[in-house]
């Protein structure tokens, strides 16, 4: 990294006026249920999650810098150096580039919370200078648009093109400072963040539908609410809500953008899944500061829609590489095409899954807001079955290497040749995902715990410690020790609390049936119910402890009929945990596509600690059909088969091709 010859002055605020503040800070607004904890204040200590953030700081962080400040695929930081005048080159890469390396500067500033690292500090105190340096006079700051003015082409001026995604990077920009800010408590970053939103507000004071036509991929909508939270600038939520109002600007809208209706009139999820998402959660964001039931009203419809009709088993979103939308309509001037679509009710094909990791990290954006909203527990479920699941299967075991796409089958041969490598990799030309899951996990324990007046709210379960403070002033420590998601027992001790009543709520999941819950070894007085918070409310002591059974026995799942691949097939899931078949565990000669399952599958569970740095793993008797040569043939008579049984060996899904190219389903065939 090249280091400025000057020193970019900074100001740090006392560590103390943070403490509080979350990635998502609803401390202050008015319409939230549940408020957020601070960064600092929610730790994993050990476990599942505790080995996933460690791999992230000591390998994700790391390689992630060397591959965004070097050359070698792409050009990210070396973009801001030239536009700031420290190196000689042309812009290079795509034009989201800027925005996905913010991406990487959120996740690596989130790790500080809990790390202090001085020289990572130094490191991005170095960055910001650059950046603030790279940004123009009156604010403005692009390094794909300024770097293609430099060099004379003349078709690069701000918010011409909406395919320079400049929206979408101002707003990584803004959530990106905000973190950081909270992480360290200066506002170096923040003080750039601050004038890019200057920028837009006097840019965008007389909106037209030319401008309104940028607003895809819409990171600014999280990102100007979040920092309106930040600073309590007023004209940062006006501009939050111009934002939203400009929607209706866009002439000839489509469903890809979520533009062809207004949101107020949308029921369904349609369209591209990440801007879908992103959307959904920005709205969401900016009902928690307004109370606006014209944005509520859609959300809670549109999520109807989606966990019911339209999201996968692992949380996954995005069926479909391409889709068309509105999907059959008669106006056929009306349809168009659309790049990773949600696709129409019940279309969740396999082999070609799209499920992109950004829209499954968008859909825990979404339902994380949802949840603070209303403190419902339903939408905690979907933010635990996705991180779980299709959010951690997005990158590999060694942390350097990354999915584009998260199928749920795949097969060798494969039926058809496919955009994105069904093998992890280093990089993808469309580099959004890798600093997108880098910050998610960098940032997870922000998910375990919420807070209220008089309350904890205990959201997720893995070994950790918080050390917060109720709006009533009491200061409470917790500490958490489980080996949750592999086995169901948690238990949350008092370490420190005031003589002020207080309540803890538990999530119970959805999958929980029979869980029981026990305070200070008496069983409490009511059993929990599935999918919803179990509240204990008392004067607490320090010492006294909450100890909490989740029954996981594996249960075999099956589809609405309705989706169609499905059909007649199984799938495997233990808690929270979705599993799948990967041809490494099977015998030698049987595929994936021999493998039949019985309809009373018999599991057992074990704890491999030296398989996948550890899993349980589920083992079993199945059966397999003869080998078949369908070469040539697209259909025959049918043909009773003899099946054969053999031993069968289940793993997590976020977990499968960490042992090199191999077949993998979820869904297989049951035999009545």
């Amino acid at each position: 990294m090249k280091l400025l010859a000057f020193i970019f002055a900074t100001v740090c605020l006392p560590a103390s006026l943070l403490a509080e503040r979350g990635v998502v800070d609803t401390t202050a607004s008015p319409f939230a249920k549940v408020q957020t904890v601070g960064l600092d204040e929610v730790h994993w200590t050990d476990g599942f999650w505790a080995d996933r953030f460690e791999l992230c700081r000591t390998q994700m962080v790391p390689s992630m810098a060397r591959l965004m400040q070097g050359t070698n695929y792409s050009q990210f930081y070396f973009n801001f150096e030239i536009l700031a005048g420290l190196a000689e080159g042309k812009s290079r890469g795509a034009s989201f580039n800027d925005g996905d390396f913010y991406k990487f500067l959120e996740g690596a500033s989130a790790t500080l919370a809990v790390t202090n690292d001085a020289a990572l500090q130094k490191s991005l105190d170095d960055i910001i200078a650059v950046i603030a340096q790279a940004q123009e006079t009156n604010s403005y700051l692009d390094t794909w648009v300024q770097l293609h003015q430099r060099s004379g082409d003349t078709n690069a001026a701000p918010f011409s093109n909406p395919e320079n995604f400049e929206m979408y990077n101002f707003g990584q920009l803004m959530t990106a400072a905000c973190v950081h800010y909270r992480a360290t408590g200066k506002t170096n970053f923040l003080a750039v963040a601050r004038k890019a939103a200057d920028f837009l507000f006097d840019e965008l004071k007389n909106p037209t539908p030319a401008l309104a036509n940028n607003l895809i991929c819409p990171s600014h909508y999280m990102g100007i609410v979040e920092l309106y939270r930040a600073t309590g600038e007023p004209r940062y939520l006006e501009l939050a809500k111009k934002f939203m109002a400009m929607r209706d600007l866009v002439k000839d809208g489509v469903d890809d953008n979520q533009d062809r209706l207004s949101l107020a009139r949308q029921t369904e999820a349609e369209g591209h899944a990440v801007r879908a998402n992103y959307l959904y959660a920005g709205a969401a964001d900016l009902f928690l500061e307004t109370g606006d039931t014209n944005l509520w009203r859609p959300l809670a419809q549109i999520w109807t829609n989606v966990v019911t009709t339209k999201m996968y088993l692992t949380g996954g979103c995005g069926a479909l590489y391409d889709g068309a939308s509105p999907d059959g309509s008669k106006d056929q001037k009306h349809i168009t095409r659309v790049h990773q679509a949600y696709g129409r009710n019940f279309q969740l094909p396999n082999t070609t899954a799209y499920n992109e990791t950004c829209a499954n990290i968008g859909n825990v954006f979404w339902n994380w807001r949802m949840f603070l909203a209303t403190g419902d527990a339903k939408f905690m479920d979907v933010v635990e079955l996705a991180l779980y699941n299709s959010v951690l299967s997005g990158g590999a075991l060694d942390g350097t290497n990354f999915f584009y796409t998260n199928p749920l089958r795949v097969t060798d041969p494969m039926p058809l040749e496919l955009r994105w490598s069904r093998t992890r990799v280093p990089f993808v030309s469309s580099f959004c995902c890798p600093p997108n899951l880098v910050r998610t996990i960098a940032e997870s324990a922000d998910y375990a715990y919420g807070k209220s007046a008089d309350t904890i709210w205990v959201n997720l379960y893995g070994g950790s410690s918080l050390d917060t403070q109720l709006t009533n002033g009491e200061n409470i420590k917790l500490l958490q020790e489980t080996d949750y998601p592999w086995n169901g027992r948690v238990r949350i001790k008092i370490v420190a609390c005031g003589q002020t009543e207080f309540s803890l709520k538990l999530r119970i999941p959805g999958w929980a049936s029979g869980a029981s819950v026990r305070v200070d070894d008496a069983p409490a007085d009511f059993s929990p119910k599935p999918q919803s918070f179990f509240e204990i409310k008392r004067a607490w002591l320090p010492g006294e402890f909450v100890d909490l059974d989740l029954p996981m026995p594996p249960r075999l799942m099956e589809a609405n009929p309705l989706v169609e691949e499905d059909l007649n097939q199984v799938a495997v899931q233990r808690g929270p945990v979705v599993y799948c078949l990967e041809s490494p565990d099977l015998p030698a000669g049987v595929k994936i596509s021999d493998v039949v399952i019985p309809a009373d599958l018999k599991l057992t569970t074990r704890l491999d600690r030296s398989l996948l740095d550890g899993i349980v793993v589920l083992e079993g008797k199945a059966c397999a059909r003869p080998e078949e040569d369908w070469s040539g043939k697209l259909y025959r008579e049918f043909q009773p088969e003899e099946l054969k049984p053999i031993k069968i060996k289940f793993i997590p899904y976020s977990v499968w091709q960490n042992r090199g190219p191999s077949e993998m389903s979820v869904w297989l065939p049951r035999n009545p």
